[in-house]
C-alpha cells in the first residue's frame, strides 16, 4: 500500500497531474467565459424582445380605441348619413373587417378579433420567455463551469506544492493525493453535472 502511495508522489505523475490540471482549468474557465458571454447575449435578446412586445402591446391597444370609435361612428351614420359612414368604414382594421365578415356587424369585437390584435405582441412576449430561459440555462452552465475551474485550480496548487516538497516526505504523498481526488472530483462536475443548453 506504501509502495502504491509513493508512485503517487512521482515526478512522472506529478508532472502529468500538473499538466492535465492546467489544461483542464484553462478549459473550464474558457468554457465558463463563453457561457457568460451567451447568457448575456440571450438576456439582452429577452429584453429586446420585450420592449418590443410592450410597445405592440400598446400600438395594439391604441388599434383597439380607434377600431371601436371608428367603429361607433360607423354604425350610428350608416343609415342617416351614408357619407360619413363610408368613410369610418375604409378606416376599420384589417381585424376588424374580418371579425364582421365572420361575425356581422352586431358584435364584431369577438375573442378571435382581440388574438388577431395582441398576434404580434403575444409572439414577442414569447421570444422574449424562450431567450431568458435559454440565457438562465447558459448561467447554470456557467456556474457549473466555474465549480470545476475552482475544484481543477485547487488540485493544480495541491500538486504544485507536492512536486516541490521532498520525495520523501509524507506531505508530498498527502498533497498529491488530495490533487488527484480533485482532478476526479473536477472531472466527473465536468462530464456529468455540468449542463447542456436546449435552444
Amino acid at each position: 500500500m506504501k509502495k502504491f502511495f509513493s508512485f503517487l508522489g512521482n515526478e512522472v505523475v506529478l508532472g502529468t497531474m500538473i499538466a492535465l490540471l492546467s489544461v483542464f482549468t484553462a478549459v473550464a474557465s474558457y468554457q465558463g467565459a463563453m457561457a457568460d458571454s451567451e447568457q448575456n447575449k440571450f438576456e439582452i435578446l429577452g429584453m429586446q424582445n420585450l420592449n418590443d412586445g410592450n410597445a405592440e402591446y400598446l400600438t395594439s391597444n391604441q388599434e383597439i380605441t380607434q377600431d371601436y370609435n371608428y367603429y361607433d361612428t360607423w354604425y350610428i351614420n350608416q343609415e342617416t348619413n351614408p357619407d360619413i359612414a363610408e368613410y369610418y368604414l375604409a378606416e376599420f382594421s384589417d381585424e376588424l373587417v374580418a371579425a364582421i365578415e365572420r361575425s356581422g356587424s352586431e358584435n364584431p369585437f369577438d375573442e378571435a378579433y382581440y388574438n388577431a390584435k395582441y398576434e404580434l405582441p403575444s409572439e414577442l412576449f414569447d421570444e422574449s420567455d424562450t431567450n431568458f430561459g435559454i440565457g438562465s440555462q447558459w448561467d447554470e452552465r456557467g456556474d457549473q463551469l466555474q465549480l470545476v475551474m475552482l475544484i481543477m485550480a485547487l488540485g493544480l496548487a495541491l500538486s504544485a506544492w507536492a512536486s516541490l516538497l521532498g520525495a520523501e516526505s509524507n506531505m508530498r504523498l498527502t498533497f498529491s493525493l488530495f490533487g488527484i481526488l480533485a482532478f476526479l472530483t473536477a472531472l466527473f462536475i465536468y462530464l456529468f453535472q455540468v449542463p447542456t443548453v436546449v435552444g
